[in-house]
């Protein structure tokens, strides 16, 4: 059963707890794993972020159980696709070459961390596609949008979702990307109600962005 519902300081707290996961393993990765473990640095580093994304989702199930397999529908599934479609052409298309001209240093940042992916590709496709998708949707809409509904309302709950979402993406090209995108996949989870759809969604959009972004990178 869930608790109460979710207060925005609340909210706060699992989203930096998140970050907090999210630079622990990251530390790791850079300190550890690309020093010593160059050749498979990324395999072991997406089993690290495995491992404390599985355990901070333990913990969050606990405070709010997320129902993921709920209101699954042929629409919803349908919506969740068109989705991923639409944010691929909105952003990587249409505004994202407009932020990557404004932010020149966020772009070369963010181009560095491309090119690393590349090198990775299977490991890549797994963190970018499938454990990142899982896991911020399961706390950001199944969590944050779903608990602040009670206390904010739909369109308060869905605006502090989608700053806390971009919020996590550090860059300024992909934050400000992250805000449109986490909008899009906020109005999808109160249109359908389920978060299968929206890591559907997420994971689809990541897809098409991977396919476009990195894989060509590796014919360079």
């Amino acid at each position: 059963m869930k608790t109460e519902p979710l207060s925005v300081p609340s909210a706060i707290f699992w989203a930096a707890a998140y970050l907090g996961v999210m630079l622990v393993y990251t530390g790791l990765d850079v300190a550890v794993w690309r020093k010593w473990f160059a050749g498979c640095s990324e395999w072991i580093g997406l089993a690290a972020a495995a491992v404390c994304s599985a355990g901070f989702l333990w913990l969050l199930r606990r405070r709010w159980p997320v129902e993921l397999w709920s209101n699954v529908t042929p629409a919803g599934l349908l919506l969740a696709a068109a989705c991923a479609i639409g944010a691929f052409l909105l952003l990587d298309c249409c505004l994202d070459p407009l932020l990557e001209r404004a932010f020149p240093k966020s772009e070369a940042a963010y181009q560095e961390a491309l090119e690393r992916l590349a090198r990775f590709p299977a490991a890549s496709l797994l963190r970018v596609c499938l454990l990142a998708p899982v896991v911020e949707e399961i706390l950001m809409r199944g969590f944050v949008l779903d608990g602040l509904r009670g206390s904010c309302g739909a369109a308060g709950a869905l605006l502090v979702s989608s700053l806390m979402f971009a919020v996590l993406h550090f860059n300024m090209v992909q934050t400000l990307s992250a805000l449109v995108c986490g909008l899009g996949l906020g109005l999808l989870y109160l249109k359908t109600g389920s978060v299968f759809c929206c890591i559907l969604a997420h994971g689809g959009y990541n897809l098409l962005s991977y396919l476009a972004e990195i894989l060509p990178r590796r014919n360079l």
